[in-house]
């Protein structure tokens, strides 16, 4: 059986293909066009899994898309309906848009594939419920038999959270909340406030939010407001929004401006205006109401399933600090966020759960996030030799030793290595790398390579048997997680963010051999067989897939040698 999943029309589309049992090729529309964040059909995401899969479109037997459209519309319907005349201009501008392409979903899914292969085909097109994309990626990518699966998002078709159980490959949903009352359009109404980018930068503000205090008075306030004026929260985690602040249900805005200015007692952010110490503490806010509506969730799904594992995904799984909470409880012994837990994971979920469906079984191997392109030798010398730059060929064994000694060095390094991974955290195929003991570190990469702001954290990657030596929580594979640094531990300031707190990626010599033996060579240089690991691309961009995003990165920002497979590029 070959099934084909995509997500798509919303943000961050992708296109996933299991073939005989097995997650074969998955990518992100994003990494082939270069348009961060995009939402189009995925054309050439979808030509790539059937290429690199060695099959042809008519081998397939199904297409899965990861929701239902039509329960997505009654949604958006009943919002505008229950709030005439509000909205009404959201809603003549949405209208042309489902009634053209997305109300007759297999109709459009069906005229992009034909014309994307160039034939007529008549294609099986199935659809799987939203949350239930999100909760299969989850389970299926896990190694658990049994397993409580929590999603938190934005919005699916109607749900906003829901809470799964899993047995032997079944997956039931025993609870859920609905729109507006939703975990993540709270959070990304703080995101639009505090001047950042909704459904993009929700990430900033959890990464802003440590340099809040959240002792200080104004924060206690801004908390106190949260709680009794703009969200009820149940003991169970559930949540009700007061629809008197938000405008998020019918608007082209997340909220009214002058509500909020007047509630907080600041304006909203502008996005180029400086972030001020009340921005910090508006963010910690949020951040801390965040974690304890999952905290709650946590003990409320526990208590439902009796299980020991817990399964997490959707867009709001990628607050890798609340995640890092619900780790550090010890309500579950085992917590497994996958490595695409947003609507880019949706793809390969919708797959993995008709499959389940179909067959009757679920995939017996773990899925890799190393899913998306590689390129031979004789690509990257030609990429390379077009650029006009002279590079050198390392061989196997002395190329771990030559990059660590540049990275001890304080060189910043593009590592460009095997198949892409899939999903937002950059895993070691598609990073930036330097050495975390610089205390300067941090800002050079911020300032001089990513072009970001210089509040941003960066993560650590650290072998897995060496992970409990520097931190308190020793297994993270996928990045998605905090935990604290140990006390006592002053090695790594470049990677240790203001509260002491790191988001770290632990690999082994079999997640990802080449990063494992560089990592345990610049131990031998550095001591410390841990590195700053961050996304190969600069602020706006996608992910650098080819070796000629790689060079052009390169140029452009302020790295010092490049990395593809065994080829190294000086400046």
């Amino acid at each position: 059986m070959v099934v084909l999943g995509i997500s798509a029309y919303y943000h961050d589309s992708a296109a996933a293909l299991i073939v005989d049992d097995k997650v074969t090729a998955a990518i992100c529309e994003e990494r082939l066009s270069r348009i961060k964040h995009d939402k189009s059909f995925p054309k050439r995401a979808i030509a790539f899994c059937v290429e690199y899969s060695g099959i042809t479109y008519t081998d397939i037997d199904y297409v899965v898309f990861y929701e239902k459209p039509f329960r997505k519309f009654e949604r958006i319907l009943n919002a505008h309906i229950f709030h005439a005349p509000k909205g009404f201009k959201a809603f003549v501008e949405a209208m042309p848009i489902w009634l053209k392409e997305r109300l007759d979903m297999k109709s459009t899914i069906m005229k992009s594939l034909n014309k994307l292969c160039q034939q007529k085909i008549n294609w099986d097109i199935r659809f799987v419920e939203h949350h239930l994309s999100h909760a299969a990626m989850a389970y299926f990518t896990s190694t658990f038999e049994n397993a409580a699966v929590l999603v938190v998002d934005a919005v699916g078709e109607n749900a906003t959270t829901s809470l799964f159980k899993a047995i032997g490959g079944k997956i039931e949903c025993i609870k859920q909340q609905s729109f507006p009352n939703s975990v993540g359009l709270l959070y990304s109404a703080f995101t639009y406030f505090l001047g950042f980018q909704v459904n993009s930068d929700e990430y900033k503000v959890m990464g802003l939010a440590p340099y809040g205090d959240l002792r200080a008075e104004q924060t206690q306030r801004f908390i106190n407001i949260i709680k009794t004026k703009l969200v009820s929260i149940g003991d169970d985690g559930s949540i009700i929004i007061n629809q008197e602040y938000f405008t998020f249900m019918v608007g082209l805005k997340m909220v009214d401006d002058r509500v909020w200015t007047k509630l907080f007692g600041i304006a909203k952010r502008d996005t180029n205006t400086p972030i001020k110490a009340e921005h910090k503490n508006l963010a910690a806010a949020i951040q801390c109401v965040t974690e304890e509506i999952f905290l709650k969730l946590a003990a409320h799904i526990k208590s439902l399933t009796q299980c020991h594992n817990l399964c997490i995904s959707g867009g709001c799984a990628l607050n890798c600090a609340a995640m890092g909470k619900i780790k550090a409880s010890g309500l579950f012994t085992n917590v497994f966020v996958p490595f695409a837990p947003g609507d880019d994971g949706g793809a390969i979920g919708a797959a993995l759960a008709f499959h389940a469906l179909a067959s009757d079984t679920r995939l017996l191997s773990n899925v890799s996030p190393y899913q998306g392109c590689n390129f031979e030798n004789e690509e990257v010398e030609k990429a390379i030799k077009d650029e006009g730059l002279e590079f050198y060929f390392a061989q196997e064994d002395s190329l771990y030793d030559k990059i660590a000694v540049s990275l001890s060095h304080g060189n910043i390094v593009g590592w460009f290595q095997e198949r892409m991974e899939f999903g937002p955290r950059a895993l070691g195929n598609r990073s930036i790398l330097a050495d975390p003991r610089s205390h300067s570190m941090k800002e050079r990469v911020n300032a001089k390579v990513k072009y970001r702001e210089a509040f941003r954290p960066f993560a650590p990657v650290v072998t897995q048997d060496d992970a409990s030596r520097f931190f308190e929580d020793y297994y993270s594979p996928f990045m998605m997680s905090t935990t604290l640094v140990k006390q006592g531990i002053t090695l790594i300031p470049a990677v240790t963010h203001v509260d002491n707190t790191a988001r770290i990626q632990t690999v082994t010599n079999v997640s990802n051999l080449r990063l494992y033996q560089l990592l345990k060579a610049f131990e031998k240089y550095a001591g410390i067989p841990i590195l700053l690991n961050t996304s190969f691309n600069v602020m706006g961009e996608p992910i650098v897939c080819t070796p000629v995003d790689a060079i052009k990165t390169f140029k452009a920002s302020g790295l010092d040698i490049l990395v593809i497979n065994n080829y190294i590029v000086k400046k």
